[in-house]
């Protein structure tokens, strides 16, 4: 059994704990930003298979306290690396700290990848060599004011990039932060689910893949498929088993729009890609021109938010109209909009029934629900 930490978006940690906790973790235990569990090998590579709401999944190798960049040093240098890869691998070095009382993390982080490196040359004359664009191997260092963790990651990539974006295709809204707005907003598969303003199609993307049930990670490769004692039949029964659960046939009611044809386009190919293209409908409009499916469901949406001051103002004026527009086609739709800008539910003289906060990446953000109701919802 080993220690792990799984992180994620901040907001996301208690439907981390639950997702986990299916998925055969134990003693979770949610922090900032992430979630701390037990876990053996098996559960850790059926985490990063079928995690939706995982960033990185971290397995601890090394811990211990410290007074002085030496000590970190002797505890790095403590732990069997051979045991997890050999000198051909490529390694990275990661050191985040809070209340750390030593002046530089930079030279923490040499420290580490030096204990590493010795040890290698120790025992094979030959040492792993850095690559800090893609490396095999990702090690990382977090340090308290007196206790320094070392972890080995086991998911390689990050585990929002699912593979079935193209590699130079930036996306504002990362998949594991998609996922955890769909399960914030209750959004159930038989119900109809709306993106106004899709660009890329994350969330709608992202719904499909969780109504069919198809485990996130069947398109990619894991840094733990690396590891030396990694073992394949293992792996192999695990994608099996994923590959027999998804649903093929269920029916859908998944509508995707944007004023952008480039936005429509781009969202069309990323499910081509996935060959889920058949379970969205798509439409090329702006969101004041919008007529409600028949029957009410879930509208889930990231709309732009402004930096500059004269993108600020055209927002408050486009606000109110999108709420008026929503009163009169929305009925009995519960409505989400995620936004930087916490000026919305003002400008849209609507008052959110919730508002939840988040974090996309850096940025403060809020998950605001409209229950929308016609004529006046103040």
């Amino acid at each position: 059994m080993y220690n792990c930490f799984a992180s994620t978006n901040k907001g996301l940690e208690q439907i981390l704990v639950e997702e986990l906790a299916t998925l055969g973790a134990i003693n979770l235990t949610p922090v900032n930003a992430g979630v701390r569990f037990g876990a053996t090998m098996n559960t850790i590579m059926n985490i990063n298979l079928n995690s939706r709401i995982a960033s990185r999944v971290l397995l601890e190798v090394g811990f211990g306290e410290y007074q002085s960049e030496e000590d970190v040093y002797n505890i790095a240098n403590r732990i069997y690396w051979r045991e997890w890869f050999d000198s051909n691998m490529s390694i990275k070095v990661s050191t985040s700290a809070i209340n750390c009382p030593l002046k530089s993390i930079e030279f923490i982080t040499l420290k580490v990848k030096d204990a590493i490196c010795d040890q290698f040359m120790q025992a094979e004359d030959k040492r792993p060599d850095v690559d800090k664009q893609s490396p095999d191997m990702r090690i990382y260092n977090f340090l308290t004011e007196n206790t320094a963790t070392i972890y080995l990651d086991t998911s390689g990539e990050a585990l929002f990039k699912r593979g079935y974006r193209s590699a130079r295709q930036e996306a504002p809204l990362k998949e594991n932060l998609a996922c955890g707005l769909l399960k914030l907003s209750g959004w159930e598969y038989d119900k109809p689910l709306f993106d106004p303003m899709c660009g890329s199609g994350t969330i709608v993307i992202e719904a499909v893949h969780m109504a069919l049930n198809i485990a996130p990670g069947l398109k990619r490769t894991f840094a733990f498929e690396q590891f030396d004692n990694f073992y394949q039949k293992d792996w192999d029964d695990m994608k099996s088993l994923a590959k027999s659960a998804i649903i093929n046939d269920k029916t859908l009611d998944i509508t995707a729009s944007d004023i952008s044809m480039e936005a429509i386009i781009q969202t069309e190919n990323n499910l081509k890609h996935a060959r889920l293209r058949e379970h969205v409908r798509f439409s090329c409009k702006d969101i004041l021109d919008i007529q409600a499916p028949q029957k009410p469901g879930v509208m889930l949406t990231n709309p732009p938010y402004g930096i500059r001051l004269n993108e600020l103002d055209e927002l408050g004026v486009l606000y109110p109209k999108i709420a008026s527009h929503l009163k009169q086609n929305f009925d009995n739709w519960n409505c989400y909009f995620f936004t930087a800008d916490l000026r919305l539910p003002k400008l849209m003289r609507l008052k959110p029934s919730k508002k939840t906060p988040l974090f996309n990446g850096a940025l403060d953000c809020r998950l605001f629900e409209f229950k929308m109701v016609r004529g006046s919802n103040r």
